[in-house]
């Protein structure tokens, strides 16, 4: 049985997916099975899969598409290894990944998952320094030190500063939590942290880039903006936290993710269902929430025409 079980969902990502999985194959820490699990592609992902003859290597193949985090779970599910990472088809880890963080779980045997920071690259595989710099600051990893984290709800809930495909877990830890939560294309990786650190968990972070997070095309959009805004809404709905300093940006959060989706439906068209969304996140902004409806008044070809001057602005 590996001691790593290395998890890459896949769907549609032919062009990409061989990145991922070469930079599992290099690890210096070899000790590991890969899971590649296939949401249903119809590329041709099972052709490219099937030239990998390294014994290691694991292909889960859906006929249909059953939806991110069931994908994710499915990959869970056929791991063995005593610790666990899930990371996506179109990233990378960098060659120590897994020797550095197994060495932090040897040096600290109660801890439940390690973080690392990671690099931010682009299509062509080139790192950006400024933006891996500016990512690091935003997600508030500047400011973690190497050890186990001791306000660890504030930092995954407030500062998310954990990313998910950049982190090592202990894969019993996960069990005990039941991985992913079934049926959820976005924000699923939020929800598992709080859920860890509302179960007591330990985590540990090691500030060093020991993972690549790439920025491309795909991840935008408006069609990719308003069900990640649904499942963000959803999210925040599910927890209602004792702290009051939480409780405050949750509701904060809560009212901005509304506000924003509704701009989002008015300006894809769903006139409606858009002012409702704009009307329960008004808290957030006056401002913006009657600037949103006043858009909403205005065809469609001069309403997108102001959306797009607004960004501008």
């Amino acid at each position: 049985m590996a001691k790593i079980s290395v998890c890459i969902p896949t769907y549609n990502r032919v062009n990409l997916l061989p990145y991922a999985i070469e930079s599992v194959i290099n690890q210096t820490y070899q000790d590991f099975e890969l899971i590649v699990c296939d949401d249903g592609s119809r590329d041709s992902t099972p052709e490219l899969m099937s030239q990998y003859i390294d014994h290691r290597i694991k292909y889960i193949h859906h006929q249909q598409n059953i939806g991110k985090s069931n994908n994710m779970r499915s990959g869970f599910n056929a791991a063995s290894g005593e610790y666990f990472i899930k990371f996506d088809d179109d990233d990378r880890l960098t060659p120590d990944f897994l020797a550095r963080t197994v060495a932090i779980f040897e040096q600290n045997p109660g801890i439940d998952f390690v973080g690392t920071d990671h690099w931010i690259i682009d299509i062509n595989n080139n790192r950006n320094d400024q933006m891996t710099q500016e990512n690091s600051r935003r997600w508030g990893r500047k400011k973690l030190g190497a050890g186990i984290v001791d306000n660890l709800l504030e930092v995954v809930f407030i500062y998310q500063s954990f990313q998910v495909g950049a982190t090592l877990f202990r894969r019993q830890t996960l069990q005990e939590l039941g991985f992913m939560l079934p049926n959820i294309q976005n924000c699923e990786d939020n929800d598992l942290f709080v859920r860890l650190a509302l179960a007591g968990k330990k985590g540990y972070y090691l500030p060093e880039l020991l993972m690549e997070y790439r920025c491309h095309a795909e991840q935008q959009g408006i069609n990719r903006a308003i069900p990640y805004l649904f499942d963000k809404i959803k999210y925040l709905q599910n927890y209602k936290f004792d702290s009051e300093k939480l409780e405050s940006i949750r509701k904060n959060r809560l009212a901005e993710a509304k506000l924003i989706l509704g701009l989002r439906l008015i300006e894809k068209g769903e006139i409606q269902s858009g002012r409702e969304f704009v009307l329960a996140g008004k808290s957030f902004s006056n401002t913006k929430a009657w600037t949103g409806l006043g858009l909403s008044l205005l065809p469609g070809g001069l309403r997108n025409k102001a959306f797009n001057a607004l960004r501008r602005v």
